[in-house]
């Protein structure tokens, strides 16, 4: 028997339905055996020829036999019952332990490889706990009281079922690392095929328009050929460890028979006792036969059994030790104080000295070339990472004081990046705020300058969005990810190029909707885009993991330096870059692409801006 932590742990979550699984299951071992003495009774009567009142009897195996199906049914319920709730704890445990990982800790897991731990591992799980650990309890308590009533008949038969059972139970031990092994492989080659196959159905517009399609075929087939190896080199073990079992049953019930006739020619034993040994030699062996059934229904189980435990133990980037709750009586000041952070394997800071400060209830822009640690500055204050040196606090407090729960739900975040779900367009708004009313949606929205698109489609906010929102522009996906933000209605707004999809126009109408709503929260911009930031109440000038300059768009542009260079480089940009409209590919009634407007190509600086520039 193979007995894994990680799944005894995760049975110990169900004890109370799995000990009454267990106790029916002995329950029905019980009528297996009361069904093979009332059968030597009447075996016996009949050898006698006192066939008069078998009636009774047989009336008792029939009971006998009604109480089984009743109590085998009962159990396969129980047995259900406990192994969805295991099911459900254990994936609710991965689910809260991944959350907790947050995403820099998982950045090397492939999604398709977690998927198949938190779906087909935890499955596997089930059968494991609900049959294998209940079966293993009745055949480690029932063969040896069974070894010892038949050695009260014939002790010799005993000691030929008792070498038998010893042969049936640990003969199989001896493969059990190979099987292990064999296990993993098979494991680490399904848990690849799967994230490869995930990776190519959410790629598939990509592989199609470079022409890798064939090419990625070609290595799903040598990762289904690498899978069915593997799966062929554990059956080859597992047959073995059949094999030995079937051999050591036969064997010994074989030797069982052989020992009942001899005694039974020799007038040793009396009819009934032979009858009673033929019956229970096998009764004896049932429990290793089905232990032996149920253990390769719930190998799957321990094949992922180490991925479980990696996963449930992981530890967190961060650890999470505040007791604070991050309540806030209004926008709080956000402060930046010296902070440094190098990147695990570099040799280079990410950020080196960084200090300012984002006023309460202001908008606070941080612009800055690409590698300026932009995006490193906003994990920091997400505490995805935690510095080096340096703190960032929040209303005066340093993050690390609030539970990472509180301080992540005071903080909504839009990025470039956005997720929507397949869902509708409401019911992907409320994940922000589930009570939200219809009224709050469309206020959000219309902040967001998405509601007209939205009241304009066919079901209005029960569109169907589709997954990851594949029926949504760019631009609409981003204004509907920044009306969930606004909806929570947190105290600190964080923008990382929450427009970056969204044409010029509506990008200024988002920019002063958020002035018009935000003085209530303290903003924090990040973008490449300086017209989204020329506004900003402050702007901070990254560059090279430092602070190259700070103050408002006119103070900044005068100075010349880092951001007048940005300033001119974007304008550039745009006066050489193709005016005409994109051209997104767009869903029957739903997308719309955020086409530029040739008439807001310009940066909308004064003229003398220009001249500074």
């Amino acid at each position: 028997m193979m007995l894994h932590p990680e799944l005894l742990r995760a049975a110990n979550t169900a004890r109370r339905p799995l000990g009454l699984a267990t106790a029916l299951l002995a329950a029905v071992t019980a009528t297996h055996l009361a069904q093979a003495v009332l059968l030597a009774l009447v075996l016996a009567r009949i050898a006698q020829g006192a066939t008069a009142d078998l009636a009774p009897l047989l009336t008792a195996v029939i009971a006998v036999v009604l109480a089984r199906a009743l109590l085998g049914r009962a159990q396969r319920m129980i047995a259900v019952t406990a192994g969805a709730a295991v099911r459900v704890r254990l994936r609710d445990t991965l689910l809260v332990r991944l959350g907790a990982l947050g995403p820099t800790a998982v950045t090397g897991a492939r999604a398709g490889a977690v998927r198949a731990t938190l779906v087909d591992g935890v499955e596997g799980v089930d059968a494991y706990v609900s049959r294998y650990l209940p079966q293993a309890l009745i055949t480690c308590l029932v063969p040896p009281a069974l070894l010892v009533a038949i050695a009260l008949v014939a002790p010799y038969a005993a000691l030929a079922l008792g070498l038998a059972l010893l042969l049936a139970l640990l003969g199989p031990r001896g493969w059990d690392r190979l099987l292990a092994r064999r296990g993993k492989d098979h494991w680490d080659s399904y848990e690849a095929l799967a994230a490869d196959y995930l990776e190519a159905l959410q790629g598939m517009p990509t592989l199609r328009a470079a022409g890798a399609v064939g090419r990625v075929r070609e290595r799903l087939e040598l990762r289904s050929a690498a899978l069915h190896r593997s799966t062929v080199a554990k059956l080859r073990v597992s047959l073995v460890d059949t094999g030995l079992t079937d051999l050591a049953v036969q064997g010994g019930t074989v030797a069982a028979v052989l020992v009942a006739c001899s005694s039974a020619a020799t007038g040793a034993t009396a009819a009934t006792g032979t009858y009673l040994l033929l019956l229970l030699a096998s009764e004896c062996f049932r429990p290793v036969r089905d232990l032996s059934r149920e253990w390769h229904a719930g190998y799957l189980g321990v094949s992922a059994a180490d991925g479980i435990a990696a996963l449930r133990t992981a530890e967190p980037a961060v650890p999470d030790r505040g007791t604070g709750t991050a309540l806030w009586d209004g926008p709080p000041e956000v402060r930046f104080e010296n902070v440094c952070f190098t990147h695990p394997g570099s040799d280079r800071p990410a950020l080196d000295g960084v200090a300012f400060t984002a006023a309460p209830g202001r908008t606070t822009a941080v612009v800055g070339p690409s590698g300026a640690g932009k995006s490193t500055l906003l994990s920091l204050l997400l505490r995805q990472r935690d510095p080096d040196s340096g703190i960032v606090t929040v209303a005066g407090t340093d993050t690390a004081a609030y539970t990472l729960a509180s301080l992540r739900r005071g903080i909504a975040v839009v990025s470039q990046e956005t997720y929507l779900f397949h869902a509708t367009i409401a019911e992907n708004l409320r994940i922000a705020r589930p009570a939200a009313t219809d009224g709050q949606l469309r206020a959000a929205a219309r902040d967001a300058g998405i509601d007209d698109e939205i009241s304009r489609l066919p079901d209005g906010y029960a569109t169907l969005v589709g997954e990851r929102g594949a029926t949504l522009s760019g631009g609409q996906r981003q204004r509907i990810a920044l009306a969930r933000a606004l909806l929570a209605d947190a105290p600190v707004l964080v923008l990382d190029e929450a427009t970056s999809a969204v044409d010029e126009r509506g990008q200024a109408r988002i920019v002063r909707a958020l002035s018009a709503v935000g003085r209530d929260r303290t903003r924090i911009v990040v973008a490449h885009r300086l017209d989204a930031v020329r506004h900003a109440d402050h702007i901070v000038v990254l560059d090279a993991g430092r602070v190259a300059a700070e103050g408002d768009h006119a103070t900044l542009l005068a100075g010349g330096g880092v951001y007048a260079a940005l300033v001119a480089a974007g304008h550039t940009t745009r006066e050489t870059d193709d005016p005409g409209p994109t051209h997104e590919a767009a869903g029957p009634t739903t997308r719309k692409a955020d086409d530029p407007d040739p008439a807001h190509e310009a940066t909308g600086r004064t003229p003398q801006e220009e001249r500074a520039a």
